[in-house]
């Protein structure tokens, strides 16, 4: 079954929602967006959150004393890296926590895809690229440079109630990542995260 992850949580209500539709995963966003949170309000959300949805925490170039603090204390469970971080961040990373790793690739060619699988990540997680920007544009890119991974992937980038399902069909991917897909006016909507955690569910 493809897991779901719904990224850009930042109200009491975004919690209330997903502990209602229950998606595998949700993402706090730490790096510079308008999704952004701190670790304290990343930490009292998290502590409303149901136990059985996965906090993944989203970081650019962040410092490796940050992260691990996020993760020892339990504000997240999984650490997904989506700057420039090379294979030696990734190395020293992996050495101070005890999370799962996901290292994110805006992807430009099958051969870019084929080197970000070789670091010391535990999933990839494929966005589409858009110069000067990390992620988060709402935009999908052409699956056709995807190339055979042995490695699990997450697909991201545009995917909403109308084309997750053909990304599923077409790509069958670990998971899927859903963030401005679910908002209204920038706002989790949940009606959208309703739908669209039924659809994948409903998907063989």
């Amino acid at each position: 079954m493809t897991r779901i992850k719904i990224c850009g949580l930042t109200r009491r209500e975004d919690i209330e929602s997903v502990n209602r539709w229950l998606p595998d995963y949700i993402g706090f966003v730490f790096c510079p967006s308008r999704r952004q949170v701190t670790a304290e309000q990343a930490g009292r959300l998290k502590a409303a959150l149901d136990s059985r949805i996965k906090a993944v925490g989203v970081f650019v170039n962040a410092p490796v004393g940050s992260i691990v603090n996020l993760c020892t204390s339990r504000v997240i469970d999984l650490v997904q890296l989506h700057g420039d971080e090379n294979e030696g961040y990734v190395e020293e990373l992996k050495h101070k926590i005890d999370c799962p790793l996901i290292k994110a690739v805006r992807v430009q060619s099958p051969a870019q895809v084929l080197q970000a699988e070789q670091l010391p990540c535990d999933l990839l997680l494929l966005d589409a690229y858009q110069k000067d920007q990390y992620g988060g544009s709402g935009k999908s890119f052409d699956y056709a440079m995807i190339p055979a991974l042995k490695k699990p992937f997450i697909l991201a980038g545009g995917l909403e109630g109308s084309s997750i399902i053909q990304a599923i069909g077409r790509c069958r991917p670990y998971g899927v990542d859903v963030s401005s897909g679910v908002e209204t006016d920038g706002v989790k909507d949940d009606v959208k995260i309703k739908a669209i955690i039924r659809n994948v569910r409903n998907f063989r």
